[in-house]
């Protein structure tokens, strides 16, 4: 991920519920008291359709904020650990 994403744009999660590092993903957010919208496409095949439409990948958790796609878990803990994931003041909200 080149750009750094708009502090203020959604966040939306695709994952499943027994992936671990969807978990993770979660678990950053949670703790960066950021809101996110989270998709399990194991609910809804044609949610994992439009995942792969958008990330051009089949795993999840494959990550957005705004239209920039993150990728996976491991980026975002990249974005985090080059501050550009803001807040972190406020308790987990999603």
């Amino acid at each position: 991920m080149s750009a750094t994403p708009a502090a203020s744009a959604e966040i939306v999660l695709y994952t499943t519920g027994w992936c671990p590092f969807c978990m993770r993903a979660k678990a950053l957010l949670e703790r960066k008291g950021l809101p996110y919208r989270e998709i399990n496409v194991e609910d809804d095949p044609g949610q994992r359709e439009e995942m792969m439409k958008r990330s051009g990948r089949r795993t999840v958790p494959q990550i957005f904020i705004g239209e920039t796609h993150v990728g996976g878990f491991e980026e975002l803990y990249a974005l985090d650990q080059a501050g550009r994931l803001a807040p972190c003041k406020g308790a987990a909200t999603a």
